[in-house]
C-alpha cells in the first residue's frame, strides 16, 4: 500500500511518500532524495523497498520553498532548476526533518523496531550527515557529494555506514574520492564500495544516467547491509 503522510515540527508540516509491505514490517527505511525532488524514481525507490517487507518512507525535503516539487534530470531546463533549489535547501534543518522521519517511522513500526536511511546525490550526503548527527540504525549514501568536507564529523558515527563511490564521479574528482578513502577506510563502522567506470547518478531508476549492472550491484549490497542491520 502507498500514499501521502504529513509529518509535524516545531516549524511547520512536510508531506512524506509513505509505501508498506504487506506484513508486518521487518524495520523502516527513510529514503532520501536527490535534488530533483521525491519523483518517480524516489517513489520506486520506496516501493522497491517495501516488496521487500519494509516500511519505506521519502520525506519531501524541498517544502519550506519548493513544496511537492518533481523534476526530471534528463530535461535540461528541469536539471537546471534542480540545482537552483539544492542552492536553497538548509541542509541542518533538512538533517532535522529527517531526524523527525526517522522517528515517525519508529512510532509506526513494533517495541524495538529499527530505522535506516538510504540517500542519493543530494540524499547521500544528507545520509552520512544523518549518521553522524542522530541515532539512526544505519545508513546508505549512494554517490554523495561533499562528504570529504564532512569528515570531520566521522568520529560520532556509531552505527553502520555504507557509501557507494562512483570512480567517475564528475562531481566529486579523484582527490575527493581518496580523501574519503583516507578518513574512512579505517573506521570499523564504515564501508566503501567504488564502481570502477561509473558516473554520479548510476543507480537512478529512471533516465539516461542509469548502469544496470552496477546499480543491481549496488543495490544488492545495500539489501544485504540492511538485512544484516536491521534485523
Amino acid at each position: 500500500m502507498t500514499g501521502t503522510i504529513t509529518i509535524d515540527t516545531d516549524h511547520g508540516s512536510f508531506t512524506a511518500y509513505r509505501a508498506e509491505p504487506a506484513d508486518t514490517p521487518r524495520a523502516a527505511i527513510v529514503v532520501i532524495q536527490e535534488i530533483f525532488g521525491v519523483n518517480a524514481g524516489i517513489r520506486r525507490k520506496c516501493d522497491t523497498l517495501a516488496e521487500a517487507g519494509y516500511l519505506a518512507i521519502a520525506p519531501d525535503l524541498f517544502w519550506r520553498f519548493a513544496a511537492g516539487v518533481e523534476l526530471d534530470p534528463d530535461v535540461k531546463p528541469e536539471f537546471e532548476r534542480a540545482l537552483e533549489l539544492m542552492g536553497q535547501l538548509d541542509q541542518d534543518a533538512a538533517i532535522r526533518d529527517i531526524e523527525t522521519t526517522i522517528h515517525t517511522a519508529r512510532g509506526l513500526l513494533p517495541d524495538g523496531g529499527k530505522v535506516g536511511v538510504v540517500g542519493y546525490c543530494l540524499g547521500g550526503r544528507l545520509a552520512f550527515m544523518t549518521a553522524t548527527r542522530t541515532d539512526v540504525d544505519a545508513s546508505v549514501g549512494y554517490y554523495g557529494v561533499g562528504i570529504d568536507g564532512l569528515l570531520g564529523e566521522a568520529n560520532a558515527i556509531a552505527h553502520p555506514v555504507l557509501l557507494h563511490i562512483p570512480e567517475e564521479d564528475h562531481f566529486v574528482d579523484k582527490a575527493a574520492q581518496q580523501r574519503m578513502h583516507d578518513g574512512l577506510d579505517g573506521h570499523a563502522k564504515v564501508t566503501l564500495h567504488d564502481y570502477p567506470g561509473e558516473d554520479h547518478g548510476f543507480a537512478t531508476e529512471f533516465g539516461a544516467r542509469r548502469s544496470d549492472a552496477s546499480a543491481e550491484l549496488a543495490d544488492e549490497r545495500t539489501a544485504a547491509f540492511f538485512a544484516k542491520h536491521l534485523a
